[in-house]
This record gives structure tokens, C-alpha cells and sequence, in this order.
């Protein structure tokens, strides 16, 4: 009788804040909204528009969004291309797929195996090693650039997709997300299995991943944007190594001449990670809202 009454208040209490509900605050915030979300998509729409355009329109300015007579010459262009490289482009996918599976799986096992000891046991110099996994967030990597190449180089891993992978996979950034999630965890869980007989690594598969579930697939939205964009920079110098977003970048650099494949190019390399982003974009705002269990 008393679970009814309190379930009676609460539908009183919806009902009486729904009444006092400006619908004109709602359209307002609706508009402001659909503004920003235009905003937001104008970026999209145009590259989008550009891989139709015909030469003629891409010149034109001031520039028009949306295409006057839309064209299927830019993806034939860049095709005859491709199919005149000397290295398959079937191998540029295969590396960059291969350089994203293993930097992304490096990634979230790594990043969550460091963090769930940092996030729920105290032990020297525990406090000391979470900031300096703050302080190293400042650092970019232009800073970094040096140091990591004469890391790889000292290691012998210059010119192999592990000089790409593994500065990726030694980022702060994953280690803090990952940290700041498991410490919502309740120790009553980590206990319990314990006391079932579960030991630390037993706790960390069938507990720890299982939670952190929103956590870790943001951390593989981030890792794989970042992996996917990579050129391999000054580490990879073998052709047959190379990645994907290196070949297009080459195919970009013809000049002007080029400029309706580079158009094409540019919405390859950004519907992959917008489509993932996409489909995983509820566990992203879960885990950037800081939800999760509480003690």
C-alpha cells in the first residue's frame, strides 16, 4: 500500500512538472539545437557534395553546397589510379586494418589492465603515478614525436607496423579514461568474486571488462580515428608496409588536376570513422557523462 502511494506522488509530480513546462522554452531550446546540429553537419554535407561536383563546379566561387549536376568522374578518376599503383591497394587496406585491430585491441587491454589496479588499491607511489598519467595528457604528439621515434629506433622496430602500433598503445589518454571509470566501480563486487573464489585476473573478465563495457568502447572509437588517420610518418619507409591514409595522401598531392579525386578521398577517410562513431555514439555519451555504479 505504501509502494502504491509513493508510485501515486511520483506520476502527481511528473504530471504537475509537465504542466509547468513552457512549450515555448522547448521550441526555443529545439531551434538553438537544430542550429548547432546544422552547424555540426555542414562539414559533412560538403565533402560529401564535392565527390559529385564535376570540375567545373568545384571552382566556382563563392562556393555552392550542394551539387548542380552530379557526376560518378571523381571515383572513376580515382579507381584508374589506384589500379595503376605499382603496390596493391587491397595491401594499403590490409596494413591499415592491421595496424588498427592491433593498436586498438593494445589499446583497451593494456590501458584497462594499468588502470584497474591504480583505480581500486592503494599502494607507493599509486597517487605519484596517477599524476604524472594527468600531466603526460599535456603533452601532444609533435612533442612527443622525437622521443618515440629514438625509442623505436633503439628497440629496432623502425620500419614494422610496431613503431606505429605501440605509441599508441603507451597513451595516457586511454590509461586515465579507463581509470576515472573503474573507480565507480563498487570494491563490494570486487569482494564478493573474491570471496567466491575468483582470483585478481578472474575479477579483472569476468567483473571489471564486463562494467566498463561504455568505457572501453570509446576508448576503441578514439584509438581506432587516431590509428586510422596514419600515415606511419617517419617510422615506415617500405611501400608494402604503408598504410591507406598514406596512399590517398599521395594520390591528394597530383595538384590541381586532382582536385575532384582528393575531393573523394577526403570522404573516404572520414565515413569510416564517423560511421563508427555513429553506431557507438550512446556508450560514448555514457562514459563522457562519468556514469556508472556507486558505492
Amino acid at each position: 500500500m505504501h509502494a502504491l502511494q509513493k508510485i501515486k506522488q511520483s506520476i502527481k509530480s511528473r504530471q504537475f512538472t509537465r504542466r509547468n513546462r513552457s512549450v515555448g522554452g522547448d521550441l526555443g531550446l529545439m531551434l538553438l539545437l537544430g542550429g548547432f546540429a546544422l552547424f555540426s553537419a555542414y562539414p559533412l554535407l560538403y565533402a560529401i557534395n564535392n565527390a559529385f561536383k564535376p570540375m567545373s563546379e568545384l571552382f566556382l566561387f563563392p562556393p555552392k553546397l550542394f551539387v548542380q549536376n552530379p557526376t560518378l568522374s571523381n571515383f572513376f578518376d580515382l579507381s584508374t589510379i589506384i589500379g595503376n599503383s605499382w603496390v596493391p591497394f587491397s595491401r594499403y587496406m590490409f596494413n591499415t586494418l592491421l595496424i588498427t585491430v592491433l593498436g586498438t585491441f593494445g589499446t583497451v587491454l593494456f590501458g584497462t589492465m594499468a588502470a584497474y589496479p591504480l583505480a581500486k588499491y592503494k599502494f607507493p607511489g599509486s597517487q605519484v603515478m596517477s599524476n604524472i598519467i594527468v600531466y603526460a595528457l599535456m603533452f601532444n604528439g609533435s612533442v612527443t614525436a622525437i622521443p618515440n621515434y629514438i625509442i623505436m629506433s633503439k628497440l629496432g622496430m623502425v620500419n614494422t607496423y610496431w613503431a606505429v602500433v605501440l605509441p599508441v598503445i603507451g597513451s595516457t589518454l586511454g590509461l586515465y579514461l579507463m581509470k576515472n571509470f573503474i573507480v565507480q566501480i563498487p570494491m563490494a563486487l570486487i569482494e564478493s568474486a573474491k570471496i567466491d573464489g575468483a582470483s585478481e585476473m578472474k575479477v579483472f573478465w569476468t567483473v571489471i571488462i564486463p562494467l566498463c563495457k561504455p568505457a572501453w568502447i570509446t576508448l576503441c572509437i578514439l584509438s581506432f580515428q587516431t590509428l586510422w588517420g596514419a600515415t606511419g610518418g617517419n617510422f615506415i619507409y617500405s611501400e608494402n608496409l604503408k598504410p591507406i591514409s598514406y596512399s590517398l595522401s599521395q594520390i591528394i598531392g597530383g595538384g590541381i588536376a586532382r582536385t575532384g579525386v582528393a575531393s573523394v578521398v577526403s570522404l573516404i577517410m572520414m565515413v569510416v570513422p564517423v560511421t563508427v562513431f555513429v553506431i557507438s555514439q550512446s556508450n560514448v555519451i555514457e562514459t563522457m557523462a562519468t556514469s556508472g555504479m556507486k558505492d
